[in-house]
């Protein structure tokens, strides 16, 4: 069993909703809900402010509102946390080549691995030294535990929240471990926590008083032997290097059930897009297209097809994923969709593909055809939707996101992460100077390093200053960075 507190585990405080209060200055210190926003809908991440009032992560929406009725009710904006989390994730593996991801917000590193730290002193150094990294990088906090087992290190991370570091001393961990609840250990949920406390059982220490064989008579013999041996604060499990994705996949879940075939197909049609450019972005291609549905009454059925060979052909997956969708029945309506695709490959094989439209034989010029679907380019397009904290462009006004919209309306806050508290203007939902956007980065980009489409610190705050004073308005508010 290692013997120096050189685990390092890493949690992002709040991260969706911090990432949202570090790109809104209107939001800084004021409580912020990221989730679903439908009836459907749960929590993602709330604020520390808005934790005040009870609201917590899995909690359904509805619930969250009453509890904070004047908190900013957000979208989550999933492209700008992967982007953070990229840069986060890239600070750990300048640590060590033993980097753990969890989730885009947490992960596990040996420090140990590269030399980077190799007791109590060092490791609380790199920890230090780590958290000033990503404030400086993303402007965001997180929290680090530091221990010599990674269930050690996870239970110091929660701990140090919000912001913070603990570092778990060798020697003391049983101590440690003694008072807290059981449901503090990895495995125990809701069910496991009331057998134990049905029993008796309550807390870490009374479970290594309990000893092994009577876990076992409650538990069973595998979860019993790990939770007791958890319990005397052995962990033996190492950090695992990250390991390449299987898959790409995007999908939507629907607040109202949808029923017209004609726009399924065309939800297939865009999440399909969606999945390529993402295949895109990580340089990959794939071999297998997966369709999955989730009807109205919650079943979920998958269908797949494997193409001749990899590609990251839009017109590929969308066609694989249509003929997909003819093999499902939707009557009853559809409330989930998405598109995924699996057998990653880092090059492409156009020529090998049968699927296409022109390599497809063409039907007897006298047999009997069924009558086609409409093509997907023949549907008339949905009203633009306008979700509630995304990014948005004004031509006149620049750089903002979206407060709300509704009634043929919608609601902008003209304001960037450089800038202070921007105005508030409102816009028919068809206004053709207004186009969703990119999130613009958290920390400015500098100059010397600015790409095209990137913007600088200068450029950000010109930009708002010129949207202020076309507006011909001052700014009326302050605000604070939330924590």
């Amino acid at each position: 069993m290692r013997t120096s507190p050189t685990i390092l585990h890493l949690d992002m405080d709040a991260f969706y909703a911090s990432a949202e209060q570090a790109a809104k200055p209107s939001l800084r210190g004021k409580a912020v809900v990221v989730g679903g926003l439908g009836p459907r809908g749960v929590v993602a991440t709330a604020s520390y402010e808005a934790r005040v009032f009870g609201v917590h992560s899995a909690m359904p929406m509805g619930q969250a509102r009453r509890l904070a009725p004047h908190a900013a009710y957000l979208v989550p904006r999933f492209g700008l946390y992967r982007a953070v989390s990229e840069q986060v994730m890239a600070l750990l593996r300048a640590l060590s080549p033993l980097v753990e991801p969890l989730s885009l917000d947490e992960a596990f590193v040996d420090l140990e691995a590269e030399g980077a730290a190799w007791d109590a002193d060092s490791a609380r150094a790199v920890g230090r030294g780590l958290r000033a990294d990503i404030r400086a990088t993303t402007g965001l906090t997180g929290s680090v535990g530091l221990a010599a087992s990674k269930m050690l290190a996870k239970i110091a991370s929660e701990e140090a929240k919000p912001d913070g570091l603990v570092l778990i001393e060798p020697g003391t961990e049983r101590e440690l471990l003694a008072p807290m609840p059981v449901r503090t250990l990895p495995g125990v949920g809701p069910a496991t926590g009331d057998h134990l406390r049905r029993a008796g059982i309550t807390t870490v220490g009374e479970i290594a008083e309990a000893g092994m064989e009577e876990l076992v008579r409650l538990l069973g013999k595998a979860h019993g032997e790990g939770l007791y041996a958890m319990a005397l604060a052995h962990d033996e499990r190492p950090v695992v290097a990250e390991r390449d994705a299987k898959s790409v996949s995007v999908e939507d879940t629907y607040d109202i059930d949808i029923h017209d075939r004609v726009r399924v197909r065309g939800e297939v049609h865009r999440l399909a897009g969606r999945c390529v450019q993402r295949l895109r972005a990580a340089g990959r291609s794939g071999r297998t297209v997966v369709l999955k549905v989730r009807r109205y009454d919650f079943s979920t059925l998958t269908r797949s097809e494997t193409l001749r060979g990899p590609t990251d052909d839009p017109a590929v997956v969308r066609e694989s994923a249509a003929r997909l969708l003819e093999s499902v029945d939707t009557t009853g309506g559809v409330r989930l969709l998405g598109v995924g695709v699996t057998g990653l490959a880092d090059y492409t094989q156009e020529d090998l593909f049968a699927q296409a439209a022109s390599e497809r034989p063409e039907p007897e010029a006298d047999a009997e055809q069924p009558r086609p679907a409409a093509p997907v380019a023949e549907v008339a397009p949905a009203e633009r939707s306008w979700p509630a904290g995304h990014d948005v462009r004004h031509a006149a006004f620049g750089h903002g996101w979206v407060q709300g919209s509704g009634i043929g309306r919608v609601t902008v806050r003209f304001e960037t992460p450089y800038s202070g508290p921007g105005r508030v203007r409102t816009f028919r939902t068809d206004d053709p100077d207004l186009e969703r956007a990119e999130p613009l980065p958290l920390v400015p980009v500098p100059a010397a390093d600015t790409g095209p489409g990137e913007p600088s610190e200068a450029a950000g705050e010109r930009e708002t200053a010129e949207a202020r004073g076309s507006a011909g308005e001052r700014e009326a508010e302050g605000g604070r960075e939330g924590g």
